[in-house]
């Protein structure tokens, strides 16, 4: 095997046409399926199901995209390396933000602390649903990313580590209670029209579950994944949300015609660094996260102060191993 044909393998793969790959590659499409025909006669094995669809793998061409993919980001990262060796930090760094959680709050804070300090490294913020997320960082597309656990329950998928960073408790936000309202118990919640993220979204996966517990389920009225959407829905009065402490305090202090009050029994929801397994983090990718790691307690140090002063009731338990990742 050769780099140039595994090159060829895990684009045909992830366009799905020889045609098409072909054109992005700047090969004739001969080449290209002789190339792919040269690597099925290395391995002895069938990787392609070639159809008028395109192309799509074989289970054994499933199990070389997923080494190929991490073959091809050790080269990259290798060469990368290697030039900047004694320079200042430089390429590009994928990072995984969750929607509606504290992750996202850290998008601008992070793309400043990294432009200051490693001007040469350029972010690519990826805001999408965690097992999404997740996939991409154990094929290697996404070098590091801040996920909700509980999509996952007790089985975390293999390849990928999860580091548990905080916890956060949950917070109903609506335009239907007063700022007298500090708690509201859950079964009050199954007759409220509710604003929540789609079923592939960590914090819906804790809202079901809790209903499921009541012999309920949420009245939903809508799925948002997206923040700013979903924020300007609660504030327009079409439903109310529940999210995680630091993300509704955030959206109450939008609009004076909003309040959150904690949910009894509490329900939490974790946030936690995804990391391959598999793959070493580039020289960037570790400066970036410790960068991460450094602005996330910064983030949780200022929600602990609010819970303090009684803003909130209850607040945010980062864990203990936070400055050892």
């Amino acid at each position: 095997m050769n780099l140039r044909r595994l090159k060829y393998f895990v684009k045909s793969i992830e366009i799905g046409s020889l045609t098409q790959a072909a054109e992005v590659l700047f090969v004739a499409q001969p080449a290209l399926s002789q190339q792919l025909s040269v690597l099925e006669h290395e391995l002895k094995q069938t990787l392609l199901i070639r159809n008028k669809r395109g192309v799509q793998p074989t289970e054994a061409g499933k199990v070389l995209y997923r080494k190929a993919q991490l073959i091809l980001r050790l080269c990259e990262q290798a060469h990368m390396e290697v030039q900047t060796a004694g320079q200042n930090l430089s390429g590009s760094v994928s990072i995984g933000l969750a929607q509606c959680s504290m992750a996202e709050q850290l998008a601008i804070p992070l793309l400043k602390a990294v432009r200051e300090t490693y001007p040469d490294i350029s972010l690519n913020l990826n805001q999408n649903s965690g097992v999404r997320q997740s996939e991409l960082v154990m094929n290697g597309n996404l070098d590091l990313a801040l996920l909700g656990t509980s999509l996952y329950g007790t089985t975390m998928p293999h390849g990928i580590r999860f580091s548990p960073l905080l916890e956060e408790e949950l917070y109903l936000v609506s335009s239907r209670i007063t700022a007298e309202n500090k708690q509201i118990e859950l079964e009050e919640l199954i007759e409220m029209d509710l604003i929540l993220p789609n079923r592939n979204h960590f914090l819906r996966k804790t809202v079901d579950d809790a209903f499921i517990g009541m012999g309920s389920t949420p009245r939903v009225v809508a799925e948002i994944s997206t923040n700013v959407t979903l924020n300007e829905a609660v504030i327009a009065g079409i439903g109310s949300t529940i999210l995680p402490a630091s993300v509704a305090l955030q959206l109450s202090d939008t609009s004076c015609e909003l309040h959150h009050a904690r949910i009894e029994p509490i329900l939490v929801t974790t946030l936690a660094l995804c990391e391959s397994k598999s793959l070493s983090l580039s020289l960037p990718a570790q400066a970036v996260k410790q960068t991460i790691l450094n602005i996330l307690a910064q983030h949780a140090l200022t929600l602990r102060m609010r819970h303090d002063c009684g803003l909130l009731k209850s607040g945010l338990l980062i864990a203990e191993n936070i400055g050892q990742l």
